[in-house]
């Protein structure tokens, strides 16, 4: 019984899939796929996942939501401009909706522009929103998703600002062994892919291979990062199953036994509040 702790159930990729959404619900929970969290990326995008958690709450697998604004988003320089008014609606949603954490948020410096003032304004409004919503995890005890992206400095550097008051998942992770050590050492998780059955994601195989259980989740992050041999198609939350099997298999384990222990995680970070 595995958990997808990250999927974009409210994107139109997964909506165009064979059978719709409710498609994409079967065929993961024939997979043995119990439990989904939509994520979302902007304000928008957590009301539609909080409805279709509340929509779905009857099916055979458990949807949980979050609710955050990606660092990427269109909408991010007018919650970066309006962070008072950001603050009130991550809030409102908070209280009323279905969410069991909050992001998808974080920083990604992967696509700046050349333009140094440019750069440095994107860097600050990332950031500024960013803590936004640390601020809220310390203030209701939800966990974090995080994304980060060619800053892993910088996301510490500011995660360090809040050591022990949140929990945080680095969701896609891609890095060293060392910085996911460094991570865990914070109280946080790592959380891992498709990535690992690439054949270009031999590194991240190796992380995942040599962490502890209890430190770290998997996910799809669908609709993208299809895992072989299912690459460069639309990614379901049934393969998540495929990215489970491929680092069972590394680390010499059943994939009922990462099951097992992945699962607890998920339970654990998503459901007990500091």
């Amino acid at each position: 019984m595995l958990t997808d702790t990250h999927a974009h159930l409210d994107y139109p990729a997964l909506a165009a899939a064979p059978g719709g959404l409710q498609g994409v619900l079967e065929r993961a929970a024939e997979c043995g796929i119990f439990r989904i969290v939509a994520v979302a990326t902007s304000l928008e995008s957590a009301r539609a996942c909080s409805s279709i958690a509340l929509e779905h709450a009857r099916e055979s697998v458990e949807l949980l939501a979050s609710a955050g604004i990606h660092p990427t988003d269109d909408t991010l320089p007018d919650a970066a401009s309006n962070v008072a008014q950001t603050r009130a609606a991550l809030v409102s949603l908070l209280e009323t909706g279905r969410f069991s954490a909050i992001g998808e948020t974080g920083l990604d410096h992967f696509r700046l522009p050349k333009n140094p003032e440019k750069s440095a304004a994107i860097k600050t409004m990332q950031e500024r929103v960013f803590r936004l919503h640390l601020d809220l995890a310390a203030e209701t005890g939800l966990p974090v998703i995080i994304h980060q992206r060619a800053c892993w400095q910088d996301t510490l550097r500011v995660l360090r600002d809040y050591l022990g008051q949140i929990r945080c998942v680095l969701h896609c992770f891609g890095g060293t062994l060392d910085e996911a050590k460094e991570a865990i050492a914070m109280g946080h998780l790592v959380s891992f892919t498709g990535i690992v059955t690439f054949s270009n994601g031999a590194s991240t195989l190796a992380v995942a291979a040599t962490l502890p259980p209890g430190s770290f989740m998997v996910e799809t992050d669908a609709p993208y990062l299809a895992p072989v041999p299912h690459r460069g198609t639309v990614c379901e939350p049934w393969q998540v199953r495929l990215t489970a099997e491929k680092i069972a298999d590394a680390r010499c384990e059943t994939l009922e036994e990462l099951a097992a222990y992945t699962t607890l995680t998920a339970q654990r970070f998503f459901y007990q509040k500091e």
